[in-house]
């Protein structure tokens, strides 16, 4: 879990989204691919959802959309755009001027967790051990835990960071199972900055 640096500004509204995955991989087999920006690729039942992060292995032909390593890095893969149950779409890649597709390949991505039942919880600290500065939660309605699309989503209004009045602070967060248990979702330094066109 790499560390996930965040920004507020100062009377806007903050949204950041995380999507918690884990081993093992999934593959769904690719049947076809279009030379199109962006690109789409044909995936029978490929049970990705929306933004979820996949990348692009083993195809044969249009070589230059695979992964560099095996397996793939997180920075190789992308968000993909849901079109329907068989279809999705690459907003990042552009195959225009790709190699044909001949045949073959994967769409490999992380398991998404189930999070049924489950709360989450934010501390951001002065420094770690340190101060509470702001507390998120989704008792309180600022963490949103959405399962059917697998995300969760941090939600500040414009008037609570309006309120802010540090400027640096560290963070985690945690997701809880209905069974109690705790385990880490994301981690990193947040810092609060003024918005440049609001008065």
């Amino acid at each position: 879990m790499n560390p996930t640096p965040l920004t507020i500004y100062q009377g806007r509204t903050f949204s950041q989204v995380f999507r918690w995955s884990t081993l093992p991989y999934i593959y769904k087999a690719i049947t076809a691919i279009t030379q199109t920006g962006p690109v789409s690729i044909t995936s029978t039942g490929h049970g990705l959802t929306p933004n979820w992060p996949v990348a692009v292995v083993s195809v044969k032909g249009m070589t230059q959309i695979n992964a560099a390593h095996n397996p793939p890095r997180d920075s190789e893969m992308d968000p993909c755009t849901v079109v329907d149950p068989n279809t999705i779409t690459i907003n990042d890649k552009n195959s225009a001027l790709y190699q044909p597709y001949t045949s073959g390949g994967y769409l490999q991505f992380y398991t998404p967790v189930d999070m049924t039942g489950y709360t989450a919880s934010m501390s951001i600290k002065d420094r770690v051990g340190g101060t509470i500065l702001l507390s998120l939660s989704t008792v309180a309605g600022s963490i949103v835990i959405d399962n059917t699309n697998k995300s969760v989503t941090l939600a500040l209004t414009p008037t609570i960071t309006a309120a802010l009045v540090w400027t640096k602070g560290v963070y985690d967060i945690e997701m809880i199972a209905p069974t109690g248990v705790s385990y880490p979702l994301a981690y990193g330094t947040v810092t609060v900055t003024d918005a440049v066109t609001l008065p």
